[in-house]
């Protein structure tokens, strides 16, 4: 393969393109089931020894995929039933989920970069209360038990001159919250899960590593809380459309008929979207916030009438 690479953010996309009988991997444990009601398959990756982290390319921890084929649909129902699987998995994921929690919620990437929106776009349509509770207490929301929920865009380092991770490194500093949710876009090695994919792990996330702009971490040992990363991945590398378009054309496998992939090099630093990217950030960003929602108030909030 020389030094070309196919980016992908997804762990299950990582795991597929490894051999099964790959002696490395007995550290990787993979889980799935389907949501026939949903249309929803949910498969589970998780990585449990070094070993198998150094061949995977990713970090310990545990990476949940939900691939909803209609996720690109203007469908109100069914996004909302994506909305609860997700808040679902959340909880799961989230240290003492069951219990009363103030949430930061980071929402990463370019708003002016339709398919970088997401993150931003999710912050818009959060239910945000921590301001409220801190200065009228829960009985604002005549509430005995609640989360406090927090957000924020952080923007980009060309228009703040800073890290991201310094940013929040400060502000959790500051307000001290028990778990940060980040947002942001991902990129995809695979065409079919673009837009259609939601990704959550456990391990935190490096922000702009899809398209090889490495930036610091954001993770539970750099920050000292645990860290949830969501991500759907909006674009995918120009060389692998052209590889998959010949694969079909050809009729045969791309990879033997040439020693390497050096000839897409050129096309290495191209990412491409659908060309409705605006309507589907619009409406996966507001899946997404609805889903952190549900989460927030599920089985945490005790109100009364």
């Amino acid at each position: 393969m020389g030094n070309f690479q196919v980016r992908t953010d997804l762990a299950l996309e990582v795991r597929e393109s490894i051999s099964e009988a790959d002696s490395e991997l007995r550290g990787v444990r993979v889980e799935e089931y389907y949501m026939e009601d949903e249309d929803i398959q949910v498969t589970k990756v998780m990585i449990d020894t070094k070993n198998a982290a150094k061949a995977m390319g990713k970090p310990i921890g545990t990476y949940v995929t939900m691939e909803a084929p209609a996720l690109v649909e203007p469908d109100e129902d069914y996004h909302r039933e994506i909305s609860d699987c997700l808040a679902k998995e959340l909880l799961d994921m989230i240290p003492g989920g069951d219990q009363e929690l103030s949430v930061l919620v980071v929402g990463l990437g370019n708003r002016e970069v339709t398919a970088d929106a997401l993150g931003p776009q999710v912050v818009d349509n959060l239910f945000i209360t921590r301001h409220v509770v801190k200065e009228y207490g829960k009985a604002a929301y005549n509430c005995s038990k609640m989360n406090l929920v927090s957000s924020m865009e952080p923007g980009v380092m060309a228009k703040t001159g800073m890290e991201t991770a310094e940013i929040v490194k400060g502000v959790v500093a500051e307000t001290k919250p028990d778990v940060l949710i980040v947002i942001d876009a991902l990129a995809a090695r695979s065409i079919r899960r673009l837009n259609r994919t939601i990704q959550i792990t456990n391990t935190g996330i490096q922000p702009g590593s899809g398209v090889g702009n490495h930036r610091n971490a954001l993770t539970e040992e750099e920050l000292g809380i645990p860290v949830i990363a969501v991500g759907v991945p909006t674009v995918v590398d120009a060389a692998t459309i052209v590889g998959d378009a010949l694969k079909k054309w050809l009729d045969e496998d791309i990879d033997k008929k040439f020693d390497s992939r050096l000839a897409f090099a050129e096309l290495n630093n191209m990412y491409m979207t659908g060309k409705d990217i605006d309507a589907v950030i619009k409406r996966v960003s507001f899946t997404l916030s609805e889903g952190i929602n549900i989460a927030m108030e599920k089985n945490n909030i005790v109100c009364g009438g």
